[in-house]
């Protein structure tokens, strides 16, 4: 890295990278730090992306970084320890000890799913245990599906999880009861309702093959959908007074921005699952393409209104 950019984007997925080639392309100069754990790592393909479907998600982000590189921007390993202003803009502190200035921030280091206590769960995320039906429905339609309840969105997820399969299975677990509406919804769809909960997986060759439940009994499934907790990775933002807060819908914590991605701390914008907790790559991709567009303006005016300044002080000295 060189001492100073004119934006440092904290966060190498889909989101920072596109935000970061719209960026370099306008001539502006860039880094790029990235930690190298991006959420959809654990699956095998990048779905629901125009002209890429099927592609693995590690090989999206590593044509994304040539192509950035392509453009002069800097791509570098490293994790973000905090960010904090002074009177020429931003200072970024690595864990590694290295340090780097920017007049403006892009963060998009998405977020990271927090599971139920059940084993077997985190071993199998993004194969057989999913979350998202338009990320991995197609892949399990027709199959036996479980649905666990462990969120304010458990019940949205097994009606669209039913669009793609015949066979789906609500388990209760430890969740409240269903309201009288839910449960008539689920007997009309001919979604079965198994009570009790939750205790691991039945796994065989690497498959799952059933949901335990506390007593021994085993329930025969294919693949479990179940409904993380999804919280934004922003801790290092705190002495920049920005944090994540609780999403309005209960399902997690989000960084709050504008249309644009431009949070309420001046010269920091956000983009991504960072802010956008449900967006897909292709959301994300688009949302830092924005928010780039957005810096380069913000910072066009800034330069534009310095060099206004410094003409009418030369102009004052020859008067």
């Amino acid at each position: 890295m060189d001492g100073s950019y004119d934006v440092v984007v904290v966060g190498g997925g889909a989101a920072g990278l596109n935000g970061a080639l719209m960026l370099a392309r306008a001539r502006r100069s860039v880094a790029v730090i990235d930690a190298g754990a991006p959420r959809n790592a654990p699956a095998g393909q990048v779905h629901g992306l125009l002209g890429r479907e099927g592609m693995p998600p590690a090989e999206l982000l590593e044509r994304g970084r040539a192509e950035v590189r392509g453009y002069g921007a800097h791509v570098v390993s490293g994790s973000v320890e905090s960010a904090a202003r002074d009177s020429e803009g931003f200072v970024v502190a690595l864990a590694d000890g290295r340090g780097v200035r920017a007049r403006r921030l892009l963060v998009a280091t998405g977020l990271v799913d927090e599971l139920p206590d059940v084993p077997g769960l985190r071993e199998r995320w993004g194969r057989d245990v999913l979350h998202c039906p338009y990320c991995h429905g197609w892949e399990v339609r027709d199959q036996a599906v479980g649905v666990l309840a462990s969120g304010p969105m458990s019940v949205h997820q097994a009606l669209l999880f039913r669009q793609l399969s015949d066979d789906v299975t609500f388990f209760t677990h430890t969740g409240a009861a269903l309201k009288d509406e839910e449960a008539e919804q689920f007997a009309a769809l001919g979604i079965r309702v198994v009570d009790g909960e939750v205790t691991g997986l039945e796994v065989a060759d690497d498959r799952l093959v059933g949901v335990r439940l506390r007593g021994g009994t085993i329930v025969a499934r294919e693949a479990l959908a179940v409904a993380s907790r999804i919280v934004a990775r922003a801790g290092f933002l705190a002495a920049l007074g920005l944090r994540a807060v609780e999403h309005p819908m209960g399902v997690g914590a989000y960084v709050p921005c504008d249309a644009t991605g431009r949070t309420e701390v001046p010269g920091v914008w956000v983009a991504g699952n960072v802010t956008d907790l449900t967006a897909q790559v292709g959301a994300a991709a688009a949302a830092g393409a924005a928010a780039g567009a957005q810096i380069n303006a913000d910072l066009v005016a800034e330069d534009t209104r310095r060099a206004v300044a410094a003409r009418r002080r030369a102009a004052a000295v020859r008067a």
